[in-house]
């Protein structure tokens, strides 16, 4: 990922900058690749965020 911690809302937010560049057509091919790497990098991060969150509400809620 990062050096940096990042948050979720920061991944949200480079994810949906990724996504604008690709609806406005501003992803050149050059970078396209590279984009799509990144954009999933961190889908991934997020959706480990949600599971890490999700199995610790679940937890609380347990006791």
């Amino acid at each position: 990922m990062t050096k940096k911690s990042m948050t979720y809302a920061e991944a949200v937010a480079e994810i949906e900058q990724i996504l604008g560049r690709m609806k406005q057509e501003q992803a050149s091919i050059d970078t396209l690749a590279a984009d799509v790497k990144r954009a999933t990098e961190l889908i991934a991060f997020c959706r480990e965020q949600l599971y890490n969150v999700e199995a610790t509400i679940k937890e609380q809620l347990e006791r």
